[in-house]
């Protein structure tokens, strides 16, 4: 079973950890960020990656499209803009067909 994950501050991440998700990681630096988006990538065991919304926006451009173009881990951003319509792009570019029409 395909484990979630969470990229975002200490701040955002504290309601996840509330609700028992473990794979839990903490940024505090671009460098930080980059480091451990790739690591998520990589991943054999992560099926979804909750990120915060700022932190995708800060992503160099070829890091921000494997995020966008990644199936598993499928990235969800998560505050601002983030939310519904993110993950309604996501199953359309999946499956091809947008559920909401």
């Amino acid at each position: 079973m395909k484990r979630l994950a969470v990229i975002g501050d200490p701040d955002f991440n504290l309601g996840f950890r509330l609700a028992g998700v473990r794979d839990i990681f903490d940024v505090t630096s671009d460098d930080e960020l980059i480091s451990v988006v790739e690591k998520v990538l990589e991943s054999d065991e992560i099926g979804v990656a909750v990120i915060k919304y700022e932190f995708l926006k800060k992503l160099p451009l070829a890091l921000k499209r494997a995020v966008d173009e990644s199936v598993e881990p499928t990235f969800v951003a998560v505050g601002e803009e983030g939310g519904v319509e993110e993950i309604r792009e996501k199953i359309r570019k999946a499956i091809g067909v947008d559920l909401w029409k």
